[in-house]
């Protein structure tokens, strides 16, 4: 008998039939085409991109997402409809909204009017608001929930049976595979940690310099954590400054620093275990001066520089994207630290060894320079009572221990002249004024650093200058002035000096004038200083030294 439509039942039963085994057809297609799609990927990212984007196109829907568990928050991982930049922000609690339902029940959730649904709760910054239907399944393995999938359409649709089972299939295939590619992930981070280690120590043992070992830390460190940015910070004092950082600033940058306690780097070198932060944004202990034009950072792992129980700094890794840092990273982060901290302590020692014995050959240079002057002093045959000899020595050493001073505070390098011609001239004022004369010295000019040899003749030089004219400039007076100014022009220093006394006599010839003083002064010039001296009368007695001066001598 016809039905309607002219088919007869055993022709309706026939082409609904034909439908069916379409429908499976298709179906069977589709889960091939997804295996082999998640077959051919192997690490997390790419499978997660692959799964959501085959599933959208063989259900026909207009997004496929994806949202792992991590602690108790499903995080969005991939999607091919919502907005791009949510992934990896955009979260639900475990049981919140329809997809955390899902998964929190291990059962499918379908809705037509989703938004309708008392257990929707929209994502922010997902751009979800234009999708109507959604249907939502678990990712589970083995009795474990790893997060859930969910697709939507724009338009209101009724979710079949057939492709909630279609849906629920890819999901377990899409477990399975996630967890291949967690595995994937976890051995492929564990190899780059042992062979960035390897690098580490072998880098930490190579003749580089401090300061490109540190660069290269930080740069290793931002690799094996795929980091937008990763400081490293030396403890000065009771402050956290700034000595290495990936990637490099472009330009100069100011002097960072962090006190001791300040911010969550200053947290962890005070309580010397690691400190960090998910969202930086919401931390009141950031300090956003850590960063100076800071990429977008959103997390922070701080560790401190260890060896021996002391804190010597601090490593600093910032992350993009909202992470909670695991165990093993932060593990991994101390060792790379701790391998760093050693190294600094090494350095450290090497610096102390050689300034040690930097300092023996600079002792036993001026020791020698002192007893060439007595020699020199013995040589004169002119009387002299011991005690102006004692005097006399002792400026002169005085003179040399103002150079050592100043290299104790500043380094072995340079040395600042002014300071030390000001030392040199409270020295000469102090010890060798007879009672009841006051002379004044006043030292001006360019701020100027010389090498420690050539700071340490010019101390003896300007020390003997001053004593020839307390001994002869001021003859009868109670006070007297001497004016040294320092000029540096171009590759050349020259010194001024200048008293108000009695100026020079009339037949003085610098070069036989028998005054012992003044041939010391003549020889240090012309042997050490490579420099001339000149002498005038210029109300009162002038003597101009002039000297190379070499490059890094001007401050």
């Amino acid at each position: 008998m016809p039905t309607r439509g002219g088919m007869t039942r055993e022709q309706l039963r026939s082409r609904d039939a034909a439908q069916q085994l379409a429908r499976k057809t298709a179906e069977i297609s589709a889960l091939r085409t997804i295996s082999r799609a998640i077959s051919a990927a192997l690490d997390l990212d790419t499978t997660l991109t692959l799964i959501t984007r085959t599933t959208a196109d063989v259900m026909r829907v207009d997004s496929c997402s994806i949202y792992l568990l991590e602690s108790q928050d499903l995080i969005l991982k991939a999607t091919t409809g919502l907005a791009p930049q949510a992934v990896g922000r955009g979260r639900l609690r475990l049981g919140e909204g329809l997809t955390g339902h899902a998964a929190a029940t291990g059962r499918p959730v379908a809705s037509a009017h989703a938004q309708a649904d008392p257990r929707f709760k929209y994502v922010p910054g997902t751009d979800e608001s234009r999708f109507h239907s959604l249907l939502a399944v678990p990712l589970t393995m083995a009795g474990k929930v790893l997060g859930a999938v969910n697709v939507q359409t724009t338009r209101a649709h009724e979710w079949g049976e057939d492709e909630i089972e279609l849906l629920s299939i890819i999901a377990d295939l899409a477990s399975g595979a996630l967890e291949k590619a967690r595995l994937y992930d976890s051995m492929r981070r564990q190899i780059m940690e042992l062979r960035t280690l390897a690098e580490v120590s072998e880098t930490l043992t190579s003749p580089l310099y401090l300061e490109q070992i540190l660069r290269l830390v930080v740069e290793m460190a931002a690799r094996v954590f795929d980091a937008p940015l990763c400081t490293l910070m030396l403890l000065d004092g009771n402050e956290l400054v700034l000595a290495a950082e990936h990637p490099e600033a472009a330009g100069p940058r100011p002097r960072t620093t962090l006190r001791v306690g300040e911010g969550i780097p200053g947290e962890a070198a005070a309580s010397g275990q690691p400190a960090m932060s998910v969202e930086l944004a919401d931390d009141p202990r950031f300090r956003t001066r850590e960063v100076a034009q800071p990429p977008a950072v959103r997390s922070l792992l701080s560790v401190p520089l260890r060896v021996r129980d002391r804190t010597l700094g601090v490593v600093n890794c910032y992350t993009a994207r909202r992470h909670q840092f695991t165990r093993p990273e932060i593990n991994m982060l101390q060792t790379l630290a701790n391998q760093t901290a050693l190294a600094i302590e090494n350095a450290s020692l090497v610096v102390k060894s050689a300034m040690v014995r930097e300092m023996h050959h600079r002792v036993k240079n001026n020791l020698q320079m002192i007893a060439m002057l007595l020699r020199l002093q013995l040589r004169e045959g002119r009387a002299v009572s011991g005690r102006e000899v004692l005097t006399e020595t002792i400026n002169r050493i005085l003179s040399i221990a103002a150079v050592h001073e100043i290299l104790a505070a500043e380094g072995l390098r340079h040395v600042a002249v002014r300071e030390m011609l000001d030392r040199v001239a409270h020295t000469v004022a102090s010890s060798m004024a007879p009672p009841g004369f006051a002379l004044a010295v006043h030292v001006s000019g360019d701020d100027v650093s010389l090498p420690s040899r050539q700071a340490t003749s010019l101390a003896l030089v300007v020390n003997e200058l001053l004593q020839n004219a307390m001994e002869h400039a001021f003859t009868g007076r109670r006070r007297g002035t001497v004016k040294i100014a320092l000029a540096a022009a171009g590759a050349s220093l020259r010194v001024d000096v200048q008293d108000d006394g009695v100026g020079l006599p009339p037949d003085f010839a610098p070069d036989r004038s028998g005054d012992l003083g003044l041939e010391i002064v003549h020889t240090l010039v012309r042997d050490d200083l490579k420099g001339t001296i000149a002498f005038t009368n210029a109300g009162g007695t002038r003597a101009v030294i002039t000297m190379p001066l070499h490059a890094g001598g001007a401050g």
